[in-house]
């Protein structure tokens, strides 16, 4: 794993391309807490604030479509171009004063969601062409790793800025990360081919195409299904996190910076590994496993014994990216280069859209029922989905095993008759 690991990071272009993600990552993360914090400060209302993670998260809702302008010209000019648009637009909140100018403020953050929609689907699509085949599972896993312990040190960044300079300077500093990732798609030394000249077609056919592509490949469909089934069980079970806090363990909401720091460590250990265990497992099965040891880990946070809460948090962590790493590189190498930004727009939208509608569906459910309903529903849930892809995959890795034997008889077969002539 190590050997495999350094030698991603020690590819310049990996490492650069690691590096931009990461950076606007991190700057993105830290908005959008202070964003929530800024808006209940102005206007002083909880819906308001709480309306700020869906302003980023909307976007995701619309990557088939925003996914073809991928595929219509060269990545790396896209991605700094996007990047320091979005620079510009980050500039925008400086002017938020009171509790009218919140609009833009909202304004902005669904405006840089879809930029990092159009963003992550070229960001996929260059993998293919930066990173070598035979590293991008240890990389896809770095890269989670990475924007997982973003999540940890960007918030309190955020945080600690706004409470000493406002919300512009957080504002200003997500506006300086997106120009060094910028600075770095721009170092980037790749060879891209600029896309062929097509008949000028329907938006909405080429949306299609990727979309009919991705549904139609027996590899990608169940992978990228699982990765979104995970999420939006994730999404189930997080919300009930401060009610298990509250009513399960009988401690203060502030005990969720015990829990979720344990699940983070599961989840930089788990990217970590990706590429060593995707070299020793088929994807369906190390999948399937990732997903039954998230499943398993949240049916252990409807006790009310910490130690196994506790535990139950570290699976989640370690099991809920083996999906979603799986998924990434399958995406990767499957999809033909010309379609690549609206299957891995499509793909992104399957894995990720799910997370907002289970929250918002996990809440109305928190608000009504104990949070053990949900609990063990997500993880009962989690269970089937992993034991159904797992024997789906014996099934298939069976049926090309036949095929493979009939093929073989076949051969032998010609070869008689060739001995015969």
């Amino acid at each position: 794993m190590g050997r495999q690991l350094r030698a991603v990071l020690r590819d310049r272009e990996a490492a650069l391309y690691l590096g931009g993600v990461v950076v606007s990552g991190f700057g993105d993360t830290a908005m959008a807490l202070a964003a929530g914090v800024w808006v209940k400060t102005l206007t002083g209302s909880d819906a308001l604030a709480a309306f700020v993670g869906f302003g980023l998260w909307l976007p995701t809702l619309f990557g088939p479509l925003i996914g073809p302008l991928a595929d219509r010209v060269r990545r790396r000019p896209l991605l700094v171009a996007v990047h320091l648009a979005l620079a510009v637009v980050m500039t925008a909140p400086l002017a938020v004063r009171t509790a009218d100018d919140v609009w833009l403020l909202f304004a902005v953050l669904v405006a840089v969601g879809g930029g990092v929609v159009l963003a992550d689907a070229a960001e996929s699509a260059l993998v293919a062409t930066v990173v070598p085949e035979e590293l991008r599972g240890d990389f896809n896993g770095l890269l989670y790793t990475s924007m997982e312990g973003m999540k940890l040190i960007a918030p309190p960044v955020g945080a600690a800025l706004f409470t000493a300079f406002g919300g512009p300077a957080v504002a200003a500093l997500d506006a300086c990360t997106f120009l060094l990732a910028a600075a770095a798609y721009r170092l980037l030394r790749v060879s891209e081919a600029r896309p062929a000249a097509r008949e000028r077609r329907d938006w909405r056919a080429e949306t299609a195409e990727g979309a009919r592509f991705l549904w139609r490949h027996p590899v990608l469909r169940p992978l990228v299904l699982t990765g979104g089934a995970a999420m939006l069980l994730a999404g189930l079970s997080s919300s009930a996190t401060f009610a298990l806090i509250d009513s399960g363990l009988g401690r203060g909401p502030a005990f969720s910076g015990v829990l979720m720091p344990v699940q983070g460590a599961g989840s930089v250990v788990a990217g970590l590994a990706a590429g060593a265990l995707m070299r020793r497992l088929p994807e369906r099965a190390f999948a399937a496993a990732g997903l039954a040891l998230f499943a398993l880990g949240v049916l252990a946070r409807a006790t009310p014994w910490l130690p196994v809460v506790l535990g139950g948090s570290l699976a989640i962590g370690l099991g809920l990216p083996c999906a979603l790493v799986v998924a990434m590189t399958a995406v990767q190498r499957e999809t033909p280069g010309e379609l690549l930004g609206r299957v891995a727009a499509t793909a992104n939208t399957l894995l990720f859209a799910p997370t907002g509608l289970a929250l918002l569906v996990g809440g109305a459910m928190v608000a009504g029922l104990d949070y053990r309903v949900q609990t063990v529903l997500a993880g009962t849930a989690g269970l089937v989905v992993a034991g159904a892809l797992a024997f789906t995959g014996r099934r298939a890795r069976r049926a090309g095993a036949g095929a493979d034997a009939g093929d073989s008889r076949h051969e032998e077969q010609d070869r008689a008759a060739s001995g015969a002539f």
